[in-house]
């Protein structure tokens, strides 16, 4: 599946006896927990760092961290201790994993609702589309200042992100400092695995598992597609097109049908319908592709239902915040005061895997996101791309994918242009030119002028405490606006 593009390279090597690795993010109800599982079922020992703005939280990590290494059986042996000081938590550093949120509540809540009273109905809201610009405007600030910080303590370590939107993200740490060794990753193609190895087993009689399926995996972050895809060798492309037809493929919804689905339900009807239409399949969820191959936004949430899709609203994201209402977030307490049983057990991430790679373990191969060199060749260089990458000792080599039939590249170019024109934007905070990003996107090319500059204006003035390196005061395009406050 091609060649490998230019690789990323760390000058000093992984010792996986003696590691540090700085969470930021150490705080984290739903990824720390994860980690501390992966980390003690690792081949690898050290310490963790976990920093956190709220100190209280990375405390509670630790002190759950600390826990699962005394009172379970492990392969990894790690110390856990929450660090007060950026600077502190990164110096030295072998690996910084970020994985951070602001309050929801005082956030996603307006990403969600604001482009709602002007039409705009996005399913997640949180990567593309309005609400995954004002996320991005939000974080990228925070994401330049820790790889200035990684420039400055660790230069050589090895980053990776799991915060959204991941490819303004990665791409603000990227454009803050060209050096970084930094990937993000995302769950999104490993879902498509586990779909792909259901119809393996249902369509060919074949025992199959996520880890059995080889995809050719191109295209950015939440807008990834496949144009090989293998079974233990055996060639998915006939099957595929077979189901394409198939009354499984074909089905339509109501919001009857999905009463008592979970948000995150996938039905992949979204999938199949751009399979048939552009001969290439997507690997992400149907909750992401509706808002980057967005006219099956419009019409609302009666088109979400319609395709199997159940949007996310402010009441879900504002209660996920709370561990006692949301299924989404540990409750580490229950755990340690033994309110809950615990038992240590893997879990689906590959962090550990590609750990384990750097510092001279077995060789791995997953997809991840990493400025673009060339592994994509549609896309611009400098962008940040999703790809496969084989993960080795020292070095993550990303490998080259070919380009894409036009219409796809087109809707893929489209949302770089936003993505590029974000970053671009945020070297100097300037909010006019970030404006012309949104006005781009596709979702909101739907509105008219008046209303697409009201709504920007809407959201930077519901979320503008956590705008604090955005020039608001010079912008011209928010003193046009009656809605800004």
């Amino acid at each position: 599946m091609g060649t490998s593009a230019q690789q990323r390279q760390s000058d000093t090597g992984i010792d996986a006896d003696e590691m540090v690795i700085t969470y930021i993010g150490g705080g984290s109800r739903q990824w720390a927990p994860k980690f501390v599982q992966d980390m003690a079922l690792s081949n690898l020992d050290g310490e963790a760092r976990l920093y956190d703005v709220n100190y209280e939280s990375a405390q509670l990590n630790s002190r759950f961290g600390n826990w699962v290494q005394d009172e379970n059986e492990t392969t990894g042996t790690w110390t856990y201790r929450a660090v007060k000081d950026l600077d502190e938590a990164l110096a030295g550093a072998d690996a910084v994993i970020t994985s951070t949120q602001f309050d929801p509540t005082e956030t996603f809540v307006h990403d969600l609702d604001i482009p709602k009273r002007y039409g705009i109905h996005g399913a997640v809201a949180a990567t593309i589309g309005p609400g995954g610009i004002m996320r991005a405007m939000r974080t990228i600030p925070l994401y330049r200042a820790i790889a200035a910080g990684v420039r400055e303590q660790c230069p050589d370590a090895w980053v990776f992100n799991f915060t959204n939107p991941v490819h303004f993200v990665t791409r603000a740490l990227y454009d803050e400092y060209p050096d970084i060794n930094a990937v993000g990753l995302c769950h999104e193609v490993m879902g498509t695995r586990f779909h792909l190895a259901r119809i393996a087993e249902e369509h060919l009689g074949m025992n199959a598992t996520h880890e059995d399926i080889t995809l050719n995996v191109k295209g950015i972050n939440h807008f990834t597609w496949v144009d090989e895809a293998y079974c233990k060798g055996v060639d998915l492309w006939p099957v595929l097109e077979e189901l394409a037809d198939s009354e499984q493929a074909n089905q339509l919804f109501t919001a009857a049908d999905l009463e008592g689905e979970s948000v995150f339900v996938d039905n992949q009807q979204i999938t199949w319908e751009l399979f048939r239409r552009f001969d290439m399949f997507p690997a992400a969820g149907d909750r992401h592709l509706v808002e980057y191959a967005n006219w099956f936004l419009h019409g609302g949430e009666e088109s979400l239902n319609r395709w199997g899709i159940k949007r996310t609203g402010s009441d879900y994201r504002a209660k996920h915040w709370t561990p006692a209402e949301s299924k989404q977030t540990t409750d580490v307490t229950a755990w340690l005061d033994g309110e809950k049983e615990f038992e240590l057990e893997p879990t689906r991430e590959v962090f550990a895997d590609m750990l384990e790679a750097l510092a001279g373990g077995d060789s791995f191969a997953t997809n991840v996101n990493m400025v673009n060199t060339g592994q994509v060749s549609d896309i611009e260089e400098g962008a940040v791309v999703e790809t496969n990458a084989l993960v080795r000792a020292n070095e993550i080599r990303p490998l080259s994918t070919g380009g894409f039939p036009r219409q796809v590249r087109s809707m893929i170019n489209t949302h770089v242009d936003t993505i590029e024109t974000i970053i671009e934007a945020s070297r100097t905070g300037d909010i006019d030119e970030a404006f012309k990003g949104f006005l781009i996107d596709p979702q909101i090319r739907t509105l008219s002028p008046e209303d697409s500059r009201n709504m920007f204006a809407e959201l930077i003035s519901a979320e503008k405490s956590y705008l604090d390196d955005w020039k608001l005061d010079e912008s011209t395009v928010l003193s046009e606006s009656a809605t800004y406050e």
